[in-house]
């Protein structure tokens, strides 16, 4: 689920992990499938975490990348968004941001439809290129 103290609070949230061939020397590629109303998660799913780009170190683990989600959820980076409309009502109004963002998560995320993802991992690999995407559900 959201993390307690934010507004996605209660809210389940798919992400994918694509490993690139050259994994853990390059940064996976993670993505969310469920919409979040966030600065710095945009409409595609993408997001704006400076470890998923050029502070990324292969020490990092995919758990110390998830847990940094999770942090990105509770502390957004309004002065590096993916979405400047997000960042500004985050810095401006943050009631409305709030709200916004919660209201997006009751919406989009049917807690009730998700149970079975809950801590659920869904591996699929192409041998052939070297890559695999997981599929986590994450609370």
């Amino acid at each position: 689920m959201g993390p307690s103290d934010s507004p996605y609070s209660g809210g389940v949230f798919l992400v994918t992990i694509h490993f690139p061939p050259d994994y853990p020397f390059k940064p996976p590629k993670v993505a969310f499938r469920t919409k979040v109303f966030h600065p710095n998660i945009n409409s595609n799913g993408s997001i704006c975490l400076d470890i998923l780009k050029d502070q990324w170190s292969p020490a990092l683990t995919i758990s110390k990348v998830l847990l940094s989600i999770c942090s990105l959820l509770c502390d957004p980076n309004p002065d590096d968004p993916l979405v400047p409309e997000i960042a500004h009502m985050y810095k401006t109004d943050r009631h409305k941001y709030e709200s916004t963002a919660r209201t997006w998560t009751q919406r989009c995320v049917c807690l009730s439809n998700w149970h079975s993802l809950l801590n659920c991992v869904t591996w699929r690999s192409d041998l052939e290129h070297g890559t695999g995407v997981a599929y986590f559900g994450f609370r």
